[in-house]
Order: structure tokens, then sequence, then C-alpha cells
């Protein structure tokens, strides 16, 4: 498999996805301050829920008759949303502690490149299989390192 060049279209998206990641837990936070976790991911879900039905309602429209891709869809694609559940819950409760949203964001970002590292390794979930390379893994030990500063010197620290 030959390697491709980054489309700067996706770069943006991914960097796009990263500022909204970050907008999502702050305001996640802040509905878990003043109620709780639980409360934060179900206000979550359930505007993400209409706003989905909405999005699919226009989608709808527009799809060609006969649409067979539905029935190619994997049983495992559809648990997104157990996954951005859990997400909020745990960031929702992570934010309001001393890691605040840096610390947690940072951890996150650990969290996301071990599993990805994992995912391209093993070919999780239909991924192609990758073998992570050396650079993966200073990648990632210099995101380590970045989330170790920022949570143990970072202002505020405990």
């Amino acid at each position: 498999m030959t390697p491709q060049r980054a489309n700067p279209l996706h770069l943006l998206a991914a960097f796009g996805s990263g500022g909204l990641l970050t907008l999502m837990i702050h305001f996640n936070g802040e509905l878990a301050r003043y109620g709780n976790a639980l409360f934060a991911s179900w206000t979550a879900h359930g505007t993400g829920t209409v706003a989905a039905l909405i999005f699919l309602a226009v989608l709808r429209r527009r799809a060609p008759a006969g649409d067979v891709a539905k029935a190619r869809t994997p049983f495992w694609a559809y648990l997104g949303g157990l996954s951005g559940a859990a997400t909020v819950m745990l960031a929702s409760a992570a934010v309001n502690s001393p890691l605040a949203l840096s610390g947690t964001l940072a951890l996150g970002l650990v969290g996301q490149m071990i599993f990805s590292l994992a995912a391209d390794r093993w070919g999780l979930f239909g991924l192609p299989m990758r073998r992570p390379g050396a650079r993966d893994f200073a990648a990632l030990g210099l995101v380590l390192a970045g989330s170790a500063i920022i949570i143990l010197f970072g202002k505020g620290a405990a």
C-alpha cells in the first residue's frame, strides 16, 4: 500500500474537529458543573439526536432510490453513540477536576493516539493494518511529555 499525500481539506477538517471537540468538552463541562456528568451527557445527546434527525431527513430527500449502503454497514458502525456518550460523561467529570480543560484534552489526545496506534496495528474495525513506526512512537512520546508538562507544571498545578 503506497502512502497518500494529505489533502489540505482533510487537514483543515481534522484541525477543525479538534477545535469543536474542545468547545464540546467545555460546554459539557459547564453543564456538568451545574448538574452532573450524566445530565451533561443526556443533554448533549438529546440535542445531538434532534439535530441528527433533521439532518437525516434532509439527506433522505436527496438519497437516490434503492441505496444499498445501509445493507453493507457493519453492526459496530452504529455504536459511535455509545462511545460518544461515554466520552461526554468522562470528559465532563474530568474537566471540572484539577486537570481542567487543558489537562483533560491533553490526556484525551494521548488516549486517542494509543487507541489509534493499536487500531492501525491490528486493523481493528475494518481499518487497513499498518505497523506503527519509530515516528509514531516518537510523536506519542512527545505528546506524553507535553501532557505531563501541562498537568504537572501548568498554571494552577497542585
